[in-house]
């Protein structure tokens, strides 16, 4: 298959285009650091796909953190207090990056666990609802690490055939990023997928975004930071700790504080708007 994939590139196999049916928006963060309820936005890079064809919008901002930065964010993008110091906060921005998302579907490297959840945090804080419910997400590192488990900059001269440039700058992270998941598709087209418990899947990475949503998400998972789950009958359920795979009606007729301490401390607010409407339902 590495063979084939090589063979590939070299005859600049890589599509042309993403056949949309839906606006889709790439984008990458850089931060404080990685916890993201804690940390903050320091730079925003994104590229927007048109489903009626115009050409792709690309927009770049650095945002002031508000916050310190930490060394080991510091040692990876790069960007110093002196760099931010006089950019504006998030929630000067905000409006502006909603009208920029619009309704469009997700597109980045590692979003799920990390750029998606902060973003949402950050929305949060400065008064607005950002929820990907009726998005399409489509991660390009579980692609990759399904299929050729690797580093962006492996990704890229990978699928690519070339060394990416300006590695951890957001905007240049997007476009290595955009161009990876053009040759994946290229790439993979006439692939099957067998997971690790034998099952396969059919060619499951083509140029269609619901159906890269559906291969690179667990849709069983309810939450971007992957604490709630639905469980085999059906039921909202824990995903971590002395209650995992426990559903959240059992826990709450079991210990009714344990909800209310989540959704009281520093959880995402995704996973405590969850609780809340399961604890009204319990209720009634």
């Amino acid at each position: 298959m590495r063979q084939k994939i090589f063979q590939l590139h070299n005859q600049n196999s890589m599509i042309d285009a993403f056949e949309l049916d839906k606006d889709i928006v790439f984008f990458d963060i850089e931060a404080t650091g990685l916890h993201v309820i804690r940390d903050r936005i320091m730079q925003i890079g994104m590229i927007k796909y048109f489903a009626d064809g115009r050409s792709p919008e690309e927009k770049e901002m650095l945002i002031n953190p508000g916050i310190p930065i930490k060394e080991d964010a510091l040692a990876v993008h790069g960007i110093y207090p002196e760099d931010v110091a006089n950019k504006p906060i998030f929630s000067q921005v905000a409006e502006e990056l909603l009208q920029f998302f619009g309704e469009a579907d997700l597109s980045g490297y590692n979003l799920m666990r990390f750029d998606i959840p902060m973003l949402m945090e950050e929305f949060h804080r400065a008064g607005h609802h950002f929820s990907i419910e009726n998005r399409r997400v489509v991660d390009v590192q579980r692609i990759f690490y399904k299929m050729e488990p690797r580093t962006l900059a492996a990704a890229h001269r990978f699928y690519c055939g070339e060394e990416m440039e300006g590695a951890h700058d957001a905007l240049s992270d997007v476009k290595a990023t955009v161009n990876v998941l053009k040759g994946q598709i290229s790439a993979y087209k006439d692939v099957d997928y067998t997971d690790k418990d034998g099952k396969l899947e059919f060619k499951p990475v083509q140029n269609d975004i619901k159906k890269l949503h559906e291969f690179t998400n667990d849709l069983n998972v309810l939450d971007a930071t992957q604490k709630l789950k639905r469980n085999n009958d059906g039921e909202v359920a824990f995903n971590f700790g002395k209650y995992n795979n426990k559903s959240v009606r059992e826990v709450m007729e079991r210990e009714p504080n344990y909800i209310d301490w989540m959704i009281n401390k520093d959880f995402s607010v995704q996973v405590k708007e969850i609780l809340k409407q399961e604890k009204k339902k319990f209720n009634a």
